[in-house]
């Protein structure tokens, strides 16, 4: 089977560039000149830790990209690691019904709650330049919380919100040493996901119908309430450019300029049926352009930094996704295949093979089925009834660059690293 050496890819900033690393030994100095290491012993100290040293982890000097993969069926999951090609069989998890991720560890959503699994590859974003690191697998444990829970997470906290709108937030640099450890719950209850940015919470106060942004410290006090509501709030993504928040006539963008908080709306620029409007987001990790179904058949691409909307129509939609800056949609279509359309002209421009087979052929609506992951050179696609994985080069007319082949159904998918 083909093999694609990858080559290091400078990094732009991404919602995950970490301010602060509670399980590292960074110099005093910060970014201060100094060699790299690739696993230098535990008891070194801080006048001899090199810059970037993470204990129990070795640097790398390009992205050590992973993908977690899960069988709903079984409970089986593995870990892929895309540089060696490498699989590893990890934690049984019956029962999983959704798989997301931070960029370094998955949740698994099941009935009992949310089980964590550490991916071991993720990078460490200085904004001049980027650390990437990878480690061992680990099982951490469950967050006691219902399957309908969302979990966002920054360097320092993660939030998990259940079905009810209750919101706990858990101290992520104990996830990273293998260890759950509840910091607090917030008093509010909440419409949707809690997201981590800029060492603050965003959140939306109210009910399905209506909500209203609320910005949290980190110890739970409200700091900031933008004047700017959400009517029927539905998905969220982070960005170079801020926390983005869908709604019924768009998406509502959330950052802070000298530490005062703002919402600033993105409308769809005409009425768009509630079947139609944008009920989730994915996206590159670091990337500002977002995708969304809009409908049956066609795609909703968000470019944050232009504020606006463009709709791609395709054939019927099972997942979509996009690298941004210039890449292709790709729209994985019920016919199997993935397609590739100009996002400016809406035509389709390049189209695989059938990749999907058996009776994967609809749409996952978030949960377990075909999907989409994009990184900076390369987008994978899962087929759960083929036990296979595979590796496509967007930039060379969606060329199959590699097959993997898997011993279980991978109906869930998510990549780390980046």
């Amino acid at each position: 089977m083909p093999h694609t050496v990858r080559r290091p890819v400078r990094r732009r900033t991404t919602p995950l560039t970490l301010t602060a690393l509670a399980l590292t030994a960074l110099l005093a100095t910060g970014c201060a000149d100094g060699g790299e290491d690739g696993g230098a012993p535990s008891a070194a100290t801080p006048s001899t830790t090199p810059h970037g040293y993470v204990e129990g982890a070795k640097e790398a000097a390009e992205q050590q990209s992973r993908l977690l993969l899960g069988d709903p069926g079984s409970g089986a999951s593995r870990v892929l690691d895309l540089i060696t090609g490498k699989v590893s069989e990890t934690a049984r998890i019956p029962g999983a019904v959704r798989l997301g991720t931070d960029g370094r560890f998955g949740f698994f959503h099941t009935d009992g709650g949310t089980r964590v699994l550490d991916s071991g590859a993720w990078m460490v974003d200085h904004g001049d330049h980027v650390h990437y690191y990878r480690a061992a697998i680990r099982d951490v444990g469950d967050l006691p919380s219902a399957k309908a829970a969302e979990v966002r997470s920054d360097a320092t906290v993660t939030a998990v919100t259940d079905a009810d709108g209750h919101t706990e937030l858990y101290d992520r640099t104990q996830l990273e040493k293998g260890k759950v450890k509840k910091v607090r719950a917030l008093s509010a209850t909440h419409t949707g996901a809690v997201v981590p940015y800029e060492e603050h919470l965003v959140a939306l106060t109210g009910d399905e119908d209506r909500a209203k942004v609320t910005v949290y410290d980190r110890q739970g006090r409200t700091v900031a309430s933008p004047d700017a509501e959400c009517e029927r709030p539905r998905g969220d993504a982070v960005t170079r450019r801020g926390v983005v928040l869908g709604c019924a006539d768009g998406a509502l963008l959330v950052d802070t300029d000298d530490g005062k908080f703002t919402a600033e709306r993105i409308p769809y620029g005409e009425d768009v049926p509630e079947p139609e409007q944008a009920p989730a987001f994915r996206h590159r990790a670091g990337s500002d352009t977002l995708t969304a179904p809009a409908g049956d058949r066609a795609v909703w691409v968000l470019d944050v930094t232009e504020r606006s909307w463009t709709r791609v129509g395709t054939g019927p939609v099972l997942a979509a996704n996009t690298a941004g800056e210039g890449s292709p949609l790709l729209v994985l279509e019920t016919d199997g295949a993935l397609h590739g359309y100009d996002i400016t002209t809406g035509e389709q421009v390049s189209t695989t093979k059938s990749l999907v087979t058996g009776g994967d052929r609809t749409a996952s609506d978030g949960g377990t089925g075909p999907a989409v992951e994009v990184d900076r050179s390369r987008a994978y696609v899962n087929d759960p009834a083929g036990k296979r994985v595979y590796e496509i080069d967007y930039n060379d007319s969606l060329r199959i660059a590699r097959t993997f082949d898997l011993d279980i159904e991978p109906g869930l998918m998510a990549e780390t690293g980046r």
